[in-house]
């Protein structure tokens, strides 16, 4: 950017326009950690006092959120990111809980109907997404991205590519993680997810393989409504 400076536009709104076209692209994913001030200035040429107001603004629109002594983390994937959809800009704890509910009225049906009609190289795919989840560093893509893969596997085994292709549609910025349960700045990245949530989503792969349709329906509606809950949790 600082080759390529605009004359008669803002320094902090030239370096918005740029981090913004990182979360379009999934260069930054939700969950990830921003790149710190300093980083920002080395890369961009720019001073901390342009860094601080382009912040302010992402913060602004709804894309990132700043947590003292933990830094700053990407909320959400641009409305622009989701290519052929129209599905509305999720970025407050209204619209957060909101899609959950959307969630609830089609992923409880679909981990239904995955016990009912799933394969068995389908319910081994399903045990294999839940157990990956254990194996990923906290408030990464990756962790977003084997969490997405889990419930998506599970829309797929449905038997109705609708199913699939929706949760293809909301893509991983469907995944959210409560801001209280960030760990602290030196142990980001190195702790895995919640037993808890490990345990709900092995629970779901469980009914799954046993072809247990009312138990795959109530495990999902108990980690989705437990999802809700963690999410509207104070810190």
């Amino acid at each position: 950017m600082a080759a390529d400076r605009r004359p008669g536009i803002n320094l902090a709104q030239q370096l918005v326009e740029v981090l913004v076209a990182d979360i379009r692209s999934g260069s930054l994913m939700p969950g990830m950690k921003m790149p710190s001030e300093s980083a920002l200035m080395t890369r961009f040429g720019v001073s901390r006092t342009v860094v601080r107001e382009a912040g302010s603004r992402l913060q602004a629109a709804g894309l990132v959120e700043s947590h003292r002594g933990k830094g700053s983390f990407v909320l959400m994937v641009s409305p622009d990111h989701r290519g052929r959809t129209n599905f509305p800009t999720v970025n407050k704890p209204e619209d957060v809980d909101e899609l959950i509910g959307f969630r609830l009225g089609v992923e409880v049906e679909a981990a239904g109907l995955a016990a009912a009609g799933r394969s068995d190289a389908e319910a081994s795919s399903i045990a294999r997404a839940a157990a990956a989840m254990r194996r990923m560093p906290a408030l990464t893509s990756q962790l977003l991205e084997a969490d997405f893969d889990f419930h998506l596997r599970i829309a797929r085994a449905t038997g109705n590519r609708f199913y699939g292709e929706l949760l293809e549609a909301l893509g991983p910025a469907m995944i959210a993680y409560p801001a209280h349960r960030l760990p602290p700045l030196d142990r980001a990245g190195t702790i895995g997810p919640d037993e808890i949530i490990c345990r709900e989503h092995e629970a779901i792969a469980e009914a799954i393989a046993d072809g247990d349709v009312g138990c795959a329906r109530a495990a999902m509606r108990l980690h989705l409504a437990n999802s809700r809950n963690r999410l509207s949790r104070k810190k």
